[in-house]
């Protein structure tokens, strides 16, 4: 591979062909710390690497502050990040190597299309300031928030560059009498006292950024560095052009003092009282008019022009006098793939802006009646609902790790929810709860209710009960000690239990009697995979010899129906009417890099090979259609009839749940709480909820229940100990 040719000052005049095993295809920006390059890892996955500059690679107290960088970015790699793939800061060029996200600067944005309006500033703000939360959680402060540093992803804007950041108690890294930072958008403190930067500073950066976004400069404005310094500590901040609803805010986190600038949390309170509209399409700001004069292609691919500065996260700490970037004529939607494609960064927080203004308050029945906006007839609009089924006394009969977030099973006419200590029924069509079903004391449920022979049996955490209770009322008509039983699964109105030497008993769901017991041949411990409507249970079992045994099993006799030997390492996600969805292995362990279809009548196999394989995906099926969420957000659509993937679209959702699928979303939840909504078609985010994080903020779940799909109206819970429902025909007026 001939090398590529730099761009941007400083930059080497030819690039590695290498860091790592990671290829380095083209040069996608450079700074005064090193260069970006859009790269591709062995298996094809693209990747965005940053590499140091050859002259600080032998600079021991740089090659420290990278090493900073490096653990600064993997610790906020989380929901709302890319997370870093690869690093290694003791190689003779220090690199780092991040997953590819497209999308412009803000700077880029605001040079080529002019201050954002008042919608797109509110959820920039929003965005920002969740991204800020996640970043100071985790003990770290940016120290270096700018427009340039700041990527305007599909689905909400996302922080970059942690080049000078450092954690709140570390020592500062820097040289004495020399400013680390961008003079326009650092705090008063990072000139007067700059070991005592906290991140209170990133307020302020946020605030200077936001008067960025909305005129096109700075709140402090001069040529010279120095000025733009003292301006800073001294002077006031001028908010000119700024939206008058917005303003206010932006001038508290503008306050000289850091004690008087509001936290990550407040501004998302506060913004959430703005009266407004949110837009959930995709974040990336509007155009201009197509009949407005254009770029050059020229200027619209380098896109390293000034005032978008570095978007590899360069940090080289010396003072950048302020470049006030006046509106520019727009690039056109011919030319929005160019800029897109230009911009791989180092990615930190993120932020879905949107869901931050919308959502409902709590109820004093725990129920809140949540009106869906938009301009929908009320004869076709579902207004959505809020309940929390949970009250004090049974919250506190719970505990452990997800103990509070509802696990629901869905039908049209009623919710079956389990929590901590609980489980309840909700009414589908408006929320209200129809009753609740108190476990024993320190007992909570291990799953969702198990629907079966028209009850919902419940699965106790500890793995030593099921209770099988009446939808209707919540009257337990049985209960059966499981303790003994190392696998329960239920399929069609049976529940299987699986012994520890391999014995299956199946139990008639309906009244809780032993219908059978018995082995399944050729299965020394058989665990059983069901899927609803389909009156089959299934066993998938891994030989030596790299294939996989699948096994169709009757549930109502434990009679083995079929029988069949795959190639590969394969995981069961899903069935439909005459076929079989599976997942095979690929590549490293825990990637999924095929999806395979099995028709049993036929023996047919069809197989669709991923490009890049997944990092522990999981999937809806519906229809030919097979859509794959992967461990770091990534949501790919594959035809498995026409053999070929449809799209992919990275969401910024890392340990997502389980989607499914209607003929026109895909759904899923993120650990924070909100539901999104994908289009099957275009493969865009069309639509968010609120964040539903609950008290316990800092706690990561470590599974996600599936939202669910019936009916035209989507379900979920959330951490916060809700349950909620929207339309889900009209995911933008969430």
């Amino acid at each position: 591979m001939t090398p590529q040719r730099n761009t941007g000052a400083g930059a080497e005049a030819e690039l590695p062909e290498y860091a790592g095993h990671y290829r380095l295809e083209s040069g996608l920006g450079s700074g005064g710390m090193g260069v970006v390059h859009l790269a591709r890892s062995t298996s094809g996955m693209k990747v965005a690497v940053k590499v140091v500059h050859a002259e600080f690679a032998r600079d021991p107290e740089f090659r420290g502050r990278f090493r900073q960088e490096v653990g600064a970015a993997r610790k906020v790699s989380g929901a709302f990040t890319a997370p870093v793939v690869d690093a290694d800061p003791e190689a003779e060029r220090p690199w780092m190597a991040t997953l590819f996200i497209p999308g412009p600067t803000l700077a880029e944005q605001v040079k080529r299309n002019g201050p954002m309006n008042t919608g797109e500033l509110r959820r920039l703000m929003a965005g920002l300031a969740e991204a800020l939360r996640d970043i100071h959680r985790v003990g770290v402060v940016h120290r270096d928030l700018k427009p340039s540093n700041v990527l305007l992803a599909e689905d909400g804007p996302k922080v970059i560059d942690f080049g000078i950041s450092r954690p709140k108690d570390s020592e500062l890294r820097t040289e004495t009498g020399k400013l680390i930072g961008t003079p326009p958008f650092m705090a008063p403190e990072q000139f007067r006292r700059p070991r005592e930067v906290g991140p209170a500073a990133d307020i302020f950066a946020l605030g200077s950024v936001m008067v960025h976004a909305a005129t096109g400069r700075g709140p402090f404005d001069s040529d010279s560095p120095y000025v733009v310094a003292y301006q800073v500590v001294h002077d006031e901040p001028d908010l000119t052009g700024v939206p008058e609803n917005l303003a206010p805010l932006v001038r508290r986190c503008l306050a000289k003092e850091p004690e008087d600038r509001p936290t990550p949390d407040e501004l998302m309170r506060e913004l959430r009282s703005v009266a407004a509209s949110y837009d959930t399409q995709a974040f990336i700001p509007s155009q201009r008019a197509a009949d407005e004069p254009q770029p050059d292609a020229a200027e619209a691919e380098a896109g390293t022009e000034a005032g978008s500065g570095c978007r590899s996260g360069s940090g080289d700490g010396g003072p950048s006098a302020a470049s006030p970037t006046a509106p520019r004529p727009p690039n056109r939607r011919r030319r929005i793939g160019l800029v897109l494609g230009a911009v791989a960064v180092v990615v930190s927080g993120g932020a879905l802006a949107s869901a931050l203004a919308l959502g409902g308050d709590g109820g004093t029945d725990g129920n809140t009646r949540g009106t869906a906006g938009g301009s929908r007839s009320a004869s076709a609009a579902f207004a959505g609902w809020t309940a929390t089924p949970a009250t004090p006394a049974t919250e506190s009969a719970g505990g452990g790790d997800d103990g509070g977030m509802p696990q629901c099973a869905y039908d049209v006419r009623r919710l079956l929810c389990a929590q901590s200590g609980l489980v309840s029924a909700l009414d589908a069509s408006d929320g209200r709860v129809a009753w609740r079903h108190t476990l024993a004391k320190g007992d909570r449920p291990r799953r969702a209710p198990m629907l079966a022979g028209g009850l919902a049996l419940v699965l106790t955490h500890s793995g030593k009960r099921v209770e099988a209770l009446d939808p209707a009322s919540g009257a337990v008509r049985w209960t059966r000690d499981v303790s003994a039983y190392a696998g329960v699964e239920s399929a069609g109105g049976t529940l299987l239990l699986t012994a520890a030497d391999g014995t299956v008993t199946g139990v008639d769901a309906a009244s809780g009697r032993t219908v059978w017991d018995r082995r399944i041949p050729g299965q020394s411990r058989p665990y059983f995979v069901s899927f609803p409507k389909d009156p089959l249970a299934y066993v998938t079992t891994a030989t030596d010899d790299g294939r996989t045994g699948l096994t169709a099993v009757d549930p109502a006799t434990g009679d083995v129906r079929w029988e069949k030997s795959l190639d590969g390492t394969l995981t069961l996600v899903g069935t439909t009417d005459d076929s079989l969805v599976l997942l095979a292995e690929g590549g490293e362990y825990g990637k999924v890099g095929a999806v395979v279809r099995y028709y049993p009548e036929s023996g047919d196999v069809l197989r669709v090979t991923l490009n890049v394989p997944l990092q522990q995906a999981r999937a809806a099926v519906h229809g030919d259609r097979v859509y794959l969420l992967a461990f770091d957000g990534a949501l790919v659509a594959v035809d498995t009839v026409g053999g070929k993937r449809l799209w992919s679209l990275q969401t910024a959702v890392s340990r997502g749940s389980v989607p499914v699928a209607d003929g026109e979303h895909v759904y899923f939840s993120a650990a924070d709480g909100r539901l999104l909504a994908v289009d099957t078609d275009a493969g865009k985010l069309v639509g968010q909820t609120a964040l539903r994080l609950g008290a316990n903020a800092g706690e990561v779940v470590s599974a996600l229940p599936a939202p669910g799909a019936v009916d035209g109206r989507v379900y979920a819970g959330a951490p916060d100990g809700t349950v909620f429902a929207v339309d889900g025909r009209d995911p933008a007026a969430w």
